[in-house]
């Protein structure tokens, strides 16, 4: 697997104001700012894609219908929501424990799962990734979507992770990526520096989250990085999983029994 060209990740990295700023008080107030509108741009933008990208994640969590999943960076829930559809099924999650640290994030997730029914099996906890609250070896699963690029040191997110994961518990985080593929990276960095931002712009009314969006991939780890973090972490059976030309990588892997 190789990495995206240095330039094209300072390329995209020039893209925003925001720069490597992930406090994470800064970041929560950008994502309560797009909050109502948040689910919207990331069909729009993605094409639908969102959703085909979730589905894969959960596929390969291998879930039995008991499981309890942790969603981190739960946001307004849709892959929570995903995990738990159908109810106590085969390759469904028992239970999701949906955490964010943006509480308007939060306060849009919790309507939905009212809407359909699910909140009794989808709580929501405010708290960060880099200091969950919940106990050791609590959690069967531990999913992210989208949202370990925001996370201040992911280093130290990956290591709660396996803290509150029993052995032989898995991960899936899926990420934005650069592809490699120079025609498909140029019309990816196209996208991101002038269609993304103006859509972002004229929905949601923010000046800044859609600016930040390339900077933040354009700035993430390359996927073989990420990958050697995971097992740095004390992952086993790490796959970095190729999605859609490269534009999004899924990340699955096994928390050893050893670690904690």
């Amino acid at each position: 697997m190789t990495p995206p060209a240095a330039g094209a990740r300072s390329e995209a990295a020039r893209a925003t104001p925001l720069g490597e700023d992930k406090r994470p008080e800064k970041i929560a107030r950008m994502f309560d700012a797009i909050a109502r509108r948040y689910d919207l741009l990331n069909h729009v933008l993605s094409g639908g894609l969102d959703l085909v990208w979730r589905r894969r994640a959960i596929r390969e969590l291998r879930l039995s219908g008991r499981d309890t999943v942790v969603d981190v960076c739960t946001g307004t829930c849709d892959f929570a929501l995903a995990a738990v559809r159908p109810p106590a099924a085969p390759g469904r999650a028992g239970r999701v424990i949906g955490i964010d640290f943006a509480p308007e994030m939060l306060r849009v997730g919790q309507a939905k799962l009212a809407h359909a029914g699910l909140d009794a099996r989808v709580p929501l906890l405010r708290g960060d990734a880099m200091r969950l609250p919940l106990a050791d070896r609590s959690a069967d699963a531990v999913t992210v979507a989208f949202g370990i690029r925001n996370v201040f040191d992911p280093t130290v997110a990956l290591g709660e992770f396996g803290r509150i994961l029993k052995p032989g518990g898995r991960v899936a985080i899926l990420e934005f990526a650069l592809p490699r593929t120079p025609i498909v990276r140029a019309a990816y960095l196209w996208y991101f520096r002038h269609v993304l931002p103006r859509i972002g712009r004229l929905v949601s009314r923010h000046a800044e989250a859609y600016t930040y969006l390339p900077a933040s991939v354009g700035s993430f780890h390359e996927p073989a990085t990420f990958a050697a973090m995971l097992e740095r972490a004390g992952f086993e059976h790490v796959r970095p999983i190729r999605l859609t030309f490269g534009v999004v990588y899924l990340y699955v892997a096994t928390r050893a029994a050893a670690t904690g």
